[in-house]
């Protein structure tokens, strides 16, 4: 692609103290790729693993898959439940089928009140979705039984109960007709255990309780409110998705955990694309570094250009001579670049535990970020999309530097010599 000669006079030009590689603005154009290249790795990689986290602990709670029934509750849930478990799609994905009976209420105690999600789950159930980064403190899981209530950490001191501690729950669902209007339902339960899931909206809005009570509760029988399935593969709920709809008849409504969850999804892509394009930003900047320095040294050896036409070579030589000076820079850049940010995203926590040492402060408070440690995905294609778009950025702001050394009338300059 690039002779001998054309290598050898491109890092010579590279090399140059004055304009080329040695030069002020050289300097600044491969520093700022380096920096921009690495920046770019690490806060995508931290966005990845806050991507990654925040979806695993939401979604984590709530199926992949969730099946509704458009007329309210669903009664014979065991039945369609078993159907599902022998259907050949749903058998190869589906790590769990969990019935559950939801709702909205109001929980009082001691003169506070807060609005509450109460979720009706069967024990074994809830102890197999929380065995993960949850700490759940007072009885243990597989001992409540019906009456008993398990409510987040933030939501028992927001009502200032301690284990044993009765909470009211007033709700419109089930609510009972009387001569002077719709009374809403209104019962206690004592709270036995509280859990610390590391999101809000769980720990300050969310109550379980068996199954059975939830039923009673929400005066639904022996029904569902929705079914939850679980999948191996969060990612590939369109195959599951599309057999429960052939499978299940008329009235039922499926929906995976991207339609739920669409607005913070949405948020996150969002997030990440403006993210993204405002530090490539930095990249830009020093390729338009390139330019300045390549514009100057095609400047400063426009005598040595002429000659170089004159002993015979060609236009297409001269542009290749300068794209090559120039993408050397971008090239370099991305190659330090992409390093110093894989080992900064690798090695993240350390570096923001040194950090919070030296300063004193703590970087990343837990009870803000809801995140015990900053997490961190290193991505191979998205660190080798970042070194590639590095270096067709200095590739690109080559271009205008190299055509006009390759547009230099060797007449006219040696003319004025």
């Amino acid at each position: 692609m690039f002779s001998r000669l054309e290598r050898k006079i491109a890092f010579r030009y590279l090399g140059a103290k004055k304009r080329g590689f040695g030069s002020v603005i050289s300097w600044v154009s491969l520093i700022g790729i380096t920096l921009g290249v690495a920046t770019l790795i690490v806060v995508m990689s931290v966005m990845g693993g806050f991507h990654d986290t925040l979806l695993g602990r939401i979604v984590g709670m709530n199926g992949h898959v969730v099946v509704y029934h458009q007329d309210g509750a669903i009664s014979d849930f065991d039945f369609l439940i078993e159907k599902m478990k022998q259907n050949k799609v749903l058998s190869a994905r589906a790590t769990g089928i969990v019935p559950i009976a939801e709702g909205q209420v109001m929980a009082t105690a001691n003169g506070n009140n807060t609005g509450a999600m109460i979720r009706g789950i069967r024990m074994g159930d809830l102890a197999a979705k929380t065995q993960t980064g949850t700490r759940i403190y007072g009885k243990d899981l597989s001992a409540i039984s019906d009456g008993e209530l398990v409510a987040g950490a933030s939501l028992t001191r927001a009502l200032h109960v301690t284990m044993g501690d009765k909470i009211s729950l007033v709700s419109a669902s089930g609510a009972t007709p009387t001569p002077f209007g719709t009374m809403p339902r209104i019962m206690s339960y004592p709270v036995m255990s509280s859990f610390f899931m590391g999101m809000y909206e769980y720990d300050s809005g969310y109550i379980f309780m068996p199954l059975e009570t939830a039923q009673k509760y929400l005066n639904i029988g022996n029904g569902a409110t929705h079914i939850d399935v679980f999948l191996s593969d969060p990612e590939d709920t369109t195959a599951v998705v599309d057999a429960l709809s052939r499978l299940l008849p008329d009235g039922f409504v499926v929906r995976d955990w991207r339609d739920l969850n669409r607005g913070f999804v949405g948020a996150l892509q969002v997030e990440s694309n403006v993210m993204f394009l405002i530090l490539l930003l930095i990249v830009i900047v020093a390729a338009f570094n390139i330019v300045s320095s390549l514009v100057m040294l095609v400047k400063d050896k426009n005598k040595d250009i002429a000659v170089l036409r004159t002993f015979g070579v060609s236009r297409k030589s001269m542009m290749k001579i300068f794209i090559l000076s120039g993408t050397s820079i971008g090239v370099i850049g991305a190659f330090f670049g992409t390093i110093l940010g894989v080992l900064v995203a690798v090695y993240i926590e350390p570096i923001r535990q040194f950090f919070q040492w030296l300063t004193g402060r703590d970087l990343f408070p837990a009870e803000l970020y809801y995140l015990s440690e900053l997490p961190s995905k290193l991505v191979l294609t998205d660190v080798l999309g970042i070194a590639i778009i590095a270096i067709l950025l200095a590739f690109l702001a080559t271009l205008y530097p190299a055509w006009k050394a390759a547009n230099t009338d060797p007449v006219e300059v040696l003319r004025n010599e």
